[in-house]
């Protein structure tokens, strides 16, 4: 993978997020500098703060490559990148590797919870990472384990 694809791939892999939480991702959400133009604001926030649709806090972390135009202001703006592209780069990757298993952008969030319990992390911490209400839904991570249910390690496994 290259490019803006592989960048958003990678954040999958370290991050656990989900494909459009990752794509949605706004510069506010992360610590960056830099500028760029006009995105929409979610509900009415363009009324409240018209200007804040240009403050870099605001503008997509992995913009679309069309641009769009406002039919009231006349702006042009851009979208997020659409889930699609990543996917189609993943799909290929997957194919031109070789891996014989099903693989999606989602089973980098499988991945991430499947490391980090292997790494020793409690459950609640993943539930909590990952966003799960249940702390059921995260359960299933363990059974790749092969270390029981709790995935307890022992003591002396470190002896």
């Amino acid at each position: 993978m290259r490019g803006t694809q592989r960048l958003a791939a990678t954040l999958l892999d370290g991050s656990g997020l989900r494909l459009l939480e990752c794509l949605r991702l706004r510069a506010k959400d992360i610590d960056l500098e830099s500028s760029a133009g006009w995105v929409p604001l979610p509900g009415g926030l363009d009324r409240k703060y018209p200007h804040a649709g240009q403050e870099w806090g605001w503008q997509w972390v992995f913009p679309g490559t069309r641009v769009h135009r406002d039919p009231v202001s006349g702006r042009g703006w851009r979208h997020h990148l659409h889930e699609s592209s990543v996917q189609r780069a993943v799909t290929e990757a997957v194919r031109r590797s070789g891996i014989a298993k099903k693989a999606s952008c989602h089973t980098f969030r499988h991945s991430f919870a499947t490391h980090l319990l292997e790494s020793g992390y409690d459950i609640r911490t993943v539930q909590e990472l990952l966003g799960h209400r249940s702390v059921r839904t995260t359960m299933i991570y363990t059974h790749v384990l092969n270390r029981g249910g709790l995935g307890v390690r022992s003591p002396a496994d470190d002896l």
